[in-house]
């Protein structure tokens, strides 16, 4: 069969966040699926089969990391219809059936595609005590994100704090389901960006995720109260780096970037 690896949240190769892609006919058994995303080694892979015609969604779609299922992924939910769109697989808006419910995936006139996903609740909590020496940072605040998401949101008080971050990744796991978002405001109004993010999610086995689509349904919230805007643009600030435009709509969050596929090969399993 088929496997693709694309590069999301990216306009050239070797940027954005790296996902694998199976276009299968059914889901074989969990062990197999684990198995590739294991092999694959990326921060997530998506397995995706066509659904019956006229149902309320066109493709079943699910996630795994290199040690576990996900409930949400964006980047690999933009790499899967980046796939479908460029193959000729699907035209058009595709409705994904996920563990999240029905995602949308649009492409756009200038190539890039958007995700519709619901977006995450944000509950003020009290900073653990022993978070700041795990992080390396003092936070301003902190938020559970809710389950879909599933990790601690927290404020830095500059953007050079978030580049400058080196957790204790290990330490890390204590503080929530998935990770830490990290985010703090743009340094510079004129830069492209509005706020800059970094997200490390270890115990989905990933240290650090170079760009998290699901991670912009909780800073879309967050930011666009504080700055006063429902469109913005993030900047994930990892060592790959990725920008993520967003667009608040009350409980659906859109997530809009592009998509290059990188390897197309043949998974001989």
């Amino acid at each position: 069969m088929r496997i693709r690896i694309v590069d999301a949240f990216a306009d050239r190769p070797f940027a954005g966040n790296p996902a694998g892609v199976l276009l299968l006919d059914s889901f074989p058994d969990d062990v197999w699926l684990q198995n590739v995303a294991l092999e694959v080694n990326h921060a997530e892979t998506a397995f995706a089969h066509p659904l019956p015609a006229g149902g309320e969604a066109d493709w079943a779609l699910r996630w795994f990391t290199p040690a576990t299922e996900v409930a949400m992924c964006g980047h690999a939910t933009l790499a899967t219809a980046h796939v479908l769109r460029s193959t000729g697989t699907h035209e058009g808006p595709v409705r994904f059936a996920t563990r999240s419910g029905v995602l949308i995936a649009t492409p756009e006139e200038d190539g890039s595609i958007t995700l519709d996903f619901p977006t995450a609740p944000l509950t003020p909590v009290e900073i653990p005590g022993d978070l700041v020496k795990a992080l390396g940072a003092e936070p301003l605040a902190a938020y559970d994100t809710g389950p879909q998401v599933g990790d601690l949101l927290v404020e830095l008080a500059a953007e050079e704090d978030i580049h400058a971050l080196r957790p204790d990744i290990g330490a890390l796991c204590e503080h929530s389901e998935r990770g830490i978002i990290a985010t703090a405001r743009a340094a510079d109004p004129a830069g492209g960006y509005d706020y800059v993010s970094r997200c490390f999610f270890p115990n989905a086995g990933i240290d650090e995720d170079p760009v998290t689509g699901s991670a912009h349904t909780a800073l879309a919230p967050y930011w666009s109260e504080r700055l006063g805007r429902t469109d913005l643009t993030g900047l994930q600030a990892s060592a790959r780096s990725g920008r993520v435009r967003t667009r608040l709509h009350g409980e659906r969050t859109l997530l809009s970037g592009r998509a290059v596929t990188v390897i197309d090969g043949e998974l001989l399993v």
